[in-house]
């Protein structure tokens, strides 16, 4: 019967290893997976009401975070790209850049992206530079891609998975149950990770909500020759942006910033210049200062300190890469939980008499 054990044991410990090599393997998409399922929880249980299936109710989850975050960096990369060229054929960059990449110039006279022009454009050869470019990096490109849409791939595949048996591997895990501490620990896990994680996609809506308001009130204000482009966009993207710990918004309204900067400065009016300093300072009172101060206790859980939760979208990235932005919270929860509710009953503190506030050396009424 030992001997049994042994091989049994030995064949889950190898097989444990290989399921463990995987999942580190691909580590960023399960993680991010871990990431959009406790942010969609809440919302995939409140569609229960209309009487949904299941399988339509977790696509609907889905949908609401990936349909818009998809749109609304599709809509970002072409209006870049009309920008762009805008700015090329209204300003003689040209000129001074023309001469080594002439391809740029070819296409800044372009007047309309229409699909004939783009024919005649590839039949001239005003492409070939591009296309050369492209195929030099082919494999690069090829990988990159690639690799992205693996990662995709297995993201929205156990995120949906999730949703339909979350509750199942739930019940699988209260099997190991012992006097009742894993599931007290499981419990009050599960609820602080959706706590913490719901909290941020309130948040990005929070924050999305406020800079487009802010955004469109500096337009009503400022002359034309400094008015903020694309508000709307830039304040989703804000929203978006302030799951990035730190420079979080930083790195949409100081470009932002710097781009409305750059008509008053080549039509030297630098007296406009007076409202994107105005712009700078009202954002980073009512977008990104206020906010956090205000709005980021509420969304950060029940029992996890904002401080902590702070340092572990700080720190995340630098220990584990770009994952750990998702990953640190996740871990942070996970140990704070296991603090407070697992680790007195290992060490033999009696949480009930704890939170009686009866002393220990004192005996009860349901003793005799």
């Amino acid at each position: 019967m030992d001997e049994k054990r042994f091989v049994v044991a030995l064949f889950g410990l190898a097989v444990a290893s290989v399921t463990g090599y995987i999942a580190y393997r691909f580590a960023a998409p399960l993680t991010v997976a871990v990431f959009l399922y406790y942010s969609t929880r809440r919302f995939h249980r409140a569609l229960r009401r209309f009487h949904l299936p299941v399988r339509v109710r977790a696509v609907t989850s889905l949908a609401l975070i990936a349909v818009p975050l998809i749109g609304l960096l599709s809509y970002t990369l072409v209006l870049l790209l009309l920008e762009a060229r805008r700015f090329v054929r209204q300003y003689p960059v040209t000129e001074t850049i023309g001469s080594e990449n002439s391809w740029i110039a070819s296409l800044a006279d372009l007047s309309n992206l229409t699909f004939d022009e783009i024919v005649t454009a590839y039949r001239s050869g005003e492409f070939d530079p591009l296309i050369e470019f492209a195929s030099d990096q082919a494999s690069l490109l090829a990988s990159t891609v690639s690799g992205l849409a693996l990662n995709l791939l297995i993201t929205v595949i156990v995120t949906y998975y999730l949703l339909l048996d979350g509750s199942r591997f739930h019940d699988w895990l209260l099997q190991f149950d012992d006097d009742a501490v894993v599931r007290e620990y499981l419990e009050a896990a599960d609820a602080e990770l959706e706590a913490v994680l719901y909290g941020n996609l309130l948040n990005v809506i929070a924050i999305s909500v406020i800079a487009v308001a802010t955004y469109s009130g500096y337009n009503l204000v400022a002359p034309a020759g400094a008015e903020v482009p694309y508000p709307a966009l830039a304040g989703a993207l804000t929203g978006v942006a302030s799951l990035i710990p730190v420079i979080g918004m930083k790195i949409v309204y100081l470009p932002l910033a710097a781009v409305t900067a750059v008509p008053p400065l080549l039509a030297d009016e630098l007296s406009l210049l007076v409202y994107v300093v105005g712009f700078l300072a009202v954002v980073v009172v009512v977008v990104d200062t206020i906010p956090d101060i205000v709005l980021r206790p509420y969304f950060s859980g029940k029992t996890t300190h904002v401080g902590l939760l702070m340092l572990a979208y700080i720190l995340g990235p630098v220990v584990f890469g770009f994952h750990g932005l998702f990953l640190a919270p996740i871990v942070l929860v996970l140990a704070l939980t296991f603090a407070d509710t697992a680790l007195p009953r290992l060490l033999g503190v009696d949480p009930d008499a704890h939170e009686s506030g009866v002393p220990p050396d004192q005996r009860r009424l349901d003793e005799f």
